[in-house]
């Protein structure tokens, strides 16, 4: 009876300690920078929705459930945007929403700092990713700042031989109460 109690409490603790947080579009930024014709073009997504659970003293307890909304690409030029909404790239019309969800996050030793794998889905291609990250107290939650880079063809994202495999992404999610 005693571990029970014991195991229940601790249950609680847990879930206590772990703070919700949502994605706010203000503060927040996801940008992405690709080759084309070896020059360095960049863009960006809104649209960033989901749920984080969030706990800096025990980072294995938390975890993110993001999307981002596949239409909201802007690069600079509409007619280039058009184009990539189409369907030999995101095919927007079939896969609206680009969705990651974390499988493990890890402190890393260094003040803020975390480590997070997670699985990332675009146009129904799932692929694992693990990056680092910072995590930053704000005044009504978190600022998480990381970047990565994966492979287009890994998601069937373009078949043009002019642009780059790898794509570099840079995120800043400022995630609310």
């Amino acid at each position: 009876m005693r571990f029970g109690m014991v195991l229940l409490v601790s249950v609680l603790l847990v879930n206590f300690a772990t703070a919700q947080y949502k994605p706010a579009e203000d503060g927040s930024s996801i940008e992405f920078k690709v080759k084309h014709f070896g020059i360095n073009t960049s863009g960006s997504f809104s649209g960033l929705q989901g749920t984080i659970s969030f706990d800096r003293n025990s980072p294995a307890t938390s975890q993110f459930d993001v999307t981002v909304d596949a239409n909201s690409i802007q690069t600079g030029m509409d007619l280039r945007d058009s184009h990539l909404r189409g369907d030999s790239y995101f095919d927007i019309e079939k896969y609206p929403r680009m969705h990651f969800v974390s499988t493990k996050i890890t402190a890393t030793g260094k003040s803020e700092a975390l480590f997070i794998t997670g699985q990332l889905t675009i146009k129904n291609h799932t692929k694992d990713i693990s990056f680092p990250f910072t995590a930053t107290p704000s005044d009504t939650g978190y600022l998480f700042k990381g970047s990565f880079a994966i492979s287009r063809k890994d998601f069937e994202v373009g078949g043009s031989g002019v642009i780059s495999d790898n794509v570099e992404v840079l995120l800043i999610i400022a995630a609310t109460k």
